[in-house]
């Protein structure tokens, strides 16, 4: 047989896995990289390659970095030169239209981050971990126009935990991705896989996060707060506010107390972190982020804020 020709779409580390895979695997040739321009990051606002790029350059790949690609006639011609049978996208960061998804013989394949029709969008980690799934996974796709809407070609299922976050997750689903594209793009390319049209009746579609998503709000359940946390601990970090400066919360656990006190309440402070009364059941956080610090044991926070049963947490500052 021969090799199978790729192009590879890519930005963050969630894809790095399936990239090196495609590369590594003697039936398949990765015949460049197209990422997004590298942007400012850290404090110090310094450019820096993604971890994707650098590996391709480590392994003598073209790189592309087109603003935007749509609109990028060279990129555009250079693609097309390069003759590819499939394009492979993976959280890639822009819109391609349809002049380029006609580029490969045979189509443009998309991994994504949930089991169509649910979850469509950019950010099917977070919603199911929002949702407090128990099930979620990953598709693979052929890329059409309308959003995530094409047909599926494979799917893997992965199983959740309470103490699943977006790291835990986004760590599955990087490592589980390699085997569903390479199992794809072989079937497809062998004809020995017939991709299945989505049910749109069941389509759900993610939410875009709103800055006042970031705010904890103690006068709804424990489980919702926790799953918040679990959620958003990577990309938006849930925070709370105690003696006017911002505590980030990395990692919480859910504790059944009835006790009849006002949401956002303290009911102890422990070694095993702080416990806050939620409207329903009660929250404990293990692990903070204080304002100018960095990440600690909520315990030991405690100890130089003085924090205390009986103190009143607040969800915004301006309480």
């Amino acid at each position: 047989m021969n090799k199978i020709s790729v192009v590879f779409f890519a930005t963050p580390d969630i894809a790095i896995n399936s990239f090196l895979s495609l590369i590594n695997d003697e039936n398949f040739i990765v015949k460049a990289l197209v990422t997004q321009p590298p942007k400012p990051s850290d404090r110090g606002k310094k450019i820096k390659d993604s971890k994707i790029k650098q590996e391709a350059i480590k392994n003598n790949i073209k790189i592309f970095e087109p603003e935007k690609i749509s609109k990028n006639k060279e990129t555009i011609d250079e693609l097309k030169a390069l003759k590819p049978d499939f394009f492979v996208t993976f959280a890639y960061g822009q819109i391609l239209s349809n002049e380029v998804l006609e580029i490969p013989k045979f189509q443009t394949i998309n991994l994504h981050a949930s089991l169509l029709p649910k979850y469509r969008g950019a950010n099917p980690i977070c919603e199911c971990l929002l949702n407090g799934d128990k099930k979620t996974g990953i598709t693979t796709m052929i890329t059409v126009l309308e959003l995530d809407a094409g047909d599926i070609c494979l799917t893997k299922d992965i199983e959740l935990n309470d103490d699943d976050n977006f790291a835990t997750l986004t760590d599955k689903i990087s490592k589980l991705s390699p085997d569903l594209i390479k199992k794809t793009l072989l079937g497809l390319y062998e004809g020995k896989i017939s991709p299945v049209k989505q049910n749109s009746s069941l389509a759900t579609f993610t939410k875009k996060l709103k800055k006042s998503d970031k705010d904890i709000m103690f006068d709804t359940s424990a489980i919702m707060v926790h799953n918040k946390v679990r959620a958003m601990c990577e990309i938006n970090t849930n925070h709370f506010f105690f003696n006017g400066k911002i505590v980030k919360v990395l990692e919480t656990k859910v504790i059944e107390n009835n006790a009849a006190l006002p949401p956002g309440e303290v009911i102890e402070v422990n070694k095993d972190g702080i416990l806050i009364k939620c409207k329903n059941n009660a929250i404990l956080i293990k692990k903070v982020k204080p304002e100018g610090k960095g990440i600690m044991n909520a315990y030991d926070w405690s100890l130089g804020s003085k924090i205390k049963a009986g103190d009143k947490i607040l969800c915004k500052q301006e309480e």
